[in-house]
């Protein structure tokens, strides 16, 4: 346990560091504290901080920096999330204050938005897609054995692939499968789909052709592009941050790694809390041992729940990305909102 005096210490090293990101003294420290204490007395509680890994020593100044650990005590126990200025919020809902014609714009919106008021890298994730439901499936002649497959969802997505066609399905037989599809499956959510594809649907479309594979694997594809999650990241390039990035090798490592949807999902992972923060070991990577990540949940009701989630270096300002996060994300919820409302209304 800390006494009041050490947090209060802890907190301001944490702060002044945030501010000039340069190591803090004895010195600058006793100039900044809000209590009168003796310089005798603040260097022995920043050795006791040091003693117990809250803070560290650098090879360059005789400052102290918070550790990892520092970092994590004050975020479980001091962090205090600031208001949002009136100038972020206005960039806010200016910037979403837009035509959307599908869902996945918005969310990607959400990200742009993101990383420029904060300058650092920022993920987004729409809501749940496998709860979309079914509106439409059809098949696009193109030529030379090759169909569009067009599958759209409640949720305005509309997902398509090009695909060649086995020479054994006549059109005729494509149109009755279509219809069967439609007849059978739409209104369903995505999740159900996926059931029924491999229960109820192949036996039907044995009365139309001698084998269902080709059209299944064809609409089996397209359907699971469809309820995939996707990830949309913005501001990439601030990743390079001398604190956190010491060579080109690790750039391209990082970059490759948020360009795959398999790793950020398992990056981001599925927060425990409305708002969490993970810095340092605690993410899935070694690439990211100078890195934190905040993460926001949002709420669209019956719709499901979405994130977004800021990626940048252990010393940035907690106080002012988590509390712009929770605003950030009432206004992304409402925004969605809207967009659902407006569709149910046309």
């Amino acid at each position: 346990m800390l006494t009041k005096r050490q947090l209060v210490i802890l907190k301001e090293i944490v702060r002044l560091y945030t501010e000039s990101g340069q190591p803090v003294g004895s010195k600058k420290l006793l100039d900044q504290l809000p209590m009168h204490v003796s310089s005798a007395t603040v260097r022995n509680e920043m050795v006791h901080l040091e003693d117990m890994g809250l803070i560290e020593k650098t090879h360059l100044s005789s400052g102290r920096i918070p550790s990892t650990k520092g970092y994590r005590y004050y975020l479980d126990h001091l962090v205090e999330p600031s208001g949002v200025d009136a100038s972020d919020l206005a960039v806010i809902e200016t910037s979403f204050d837009q035509s959307y014609h599908q869902i996945d714009q918005i969310i990607a919106q959400s990200a742009k938005i993101l990383s420029s008021l904060t300058s650092y890298t920022a993920i987004s994730l729409g809501p749940e897609l496998r709860d979309a439901r079914l509106t439409g499936f059809r098949l696009v002649p193109l030529g030379d054995h090759q169909v569009m497959a067009i599958l759209v969802t409640d949720n305005g997505a509309v997902e398509n692939q090009i695909f060649s066609v086995p020479q054994e399905l006549d059109s005729e037989s494509l149109e009755k499968a279509i219809r069967i599809i439609n007849d059978q499956l739409v209104g369903l959510s995505l999740t159900e789909v996926i059931q029924k594809l491999q229960s109820d649907i192949p036996q039907l479309l044995t009365h139309y052709m001698i084998t269902p594979t080709g059209f299944l694997n064809i609409f089996g594809n397209v359907l699971k592009k469809a309820a995939q999650e996707r990830f949309y990241v913005d501001g990439k390039m601030n990743l390079i941050n001398p604190a956190t990035v010491k060579n080109v090798d690790q750039l391209k490592s990082l970059y490759s790694l948020i360009d795959q949807n398999d790793d950020l999902a398992k990056l981001i992972g599925v927060p425990d809390q409305t708002i969490e923060v993970r810095l340092g070991d605690e993410l899935t990577s070694d690439l990211l041992r100078n890195f934190s990540l905040i993460t926001a949940t949002y709420d669209v009701g019956d719709h499901g729940k979405g994130m977004i989630a800021l990626l940048g270096p252990t010393s940035m300002p907690y106080s002012r990305m988590i509390g712009l996060l929770d605003v950030f994300r009432e206004e992304l919820a409402k925004k969605i909102t809207d967009y659902y409302t407006h569709r149910g209304d046309e």
